[in-house]
């Protein structure tokens, strides 16, 4: 069968089945990046101030947190939201939609976040640290008013890779009762062999990946000229 955009199902599909899948989609991506985030920031400074080159050098725990990111990460999401469906079901009442598919998302993005945020912000000219303490600034300020600021676009790159893998992995979630694009495209294009369902939700994930990265280049590209102007 050919794809055909013109094709009737599409639109007898689209206001009851196709649009509530994006909307899941999107509510998934958005709470498990943001929930992501705040666990990952945390997660990042304590790994930058504790490394051996950090601010507060702590080795023992550095390797222990950066240990435990390093064996979240090592989760396929598959196996991640399967692996914690007494969990999910503990916290949110249910292991099964999109609310119970955020917890595990979640725990998957943040590890991953970290790791590009500590990138990011171990890779500031450490002569902007030197010249910041030549000041008296302290670690603290340090911190949130030379390494953030300086590591931000970089973050923000970061950031929009991220978005874009647990974009797609918002669609593996689909395939274990999470709901969104992906159950669409298994439930009504690979189980019914509807070829124009299928392709029509490939070519929606492909619109939205065109979005978030456009958004984060668009963003990265000011937030560099505007430190260039600094």
């Amino acid at each position: 069968m050919y794809f055909d955009l013109t094709d009737t199902r599409l639109f007898e599909y689209l206001p009851g089945v196709i649009l509530p899948a994006v909307g899941a989609t999107v509510r998934m991506l958005f709470f498990s990046m943001l929930f992501g985030l705040i666990l990952g920031s945390l997660t990042a400074v304590v790994l930058v101030v504790t490394s051996p080159f950090g601010l507060h050098p702590r080795p023992r725990l550095y390797r222990i947190l950066g240990f435990s990111v390093n064996m979240i990460r090592s989760f396929p999401v598959i196996i991640l939201i399967v692996a914690m469906s007494p969990v999910t079901r503990a916290l949110v009442g249910t292991s099964i939609g999109e609310k119970a598919a955020i917890v595990p998302l979640t725990l998957a993005a943040f590890p991953v976040i970290a790791r590009y945020m500590e990138t990011s912000l171990l890779e500031v000219d450490h002569n902007v640290i030197l010249a910041a303490r030549s000041f008296g600034a302290g670690n603290g300020q340090i911190l949130w008013r030379v390494l953030l600021p300086e590591a931000l676009p970089s973050i923000v790159s970061g950031l929009t890779t991220t978005a874009i893998l647990f974009l797609a992995s918002t669609t593996l979630a689909g395939a274990v009762g999470a709901g969104g694009l992906g159950a669409v495209a298994l439930t009504y294009g690979y189980q019914r062999f509807d070829d124009v369902m299928m392709y029509a939700i490939v070519l929606i994930l492909f619109v939205m990946v065109l979005v978030i990265q456009t958004g984060g280049e668009l963003l990265y590209r000011g937030l560099k000229n505007k430190g260039a102007k600094k």
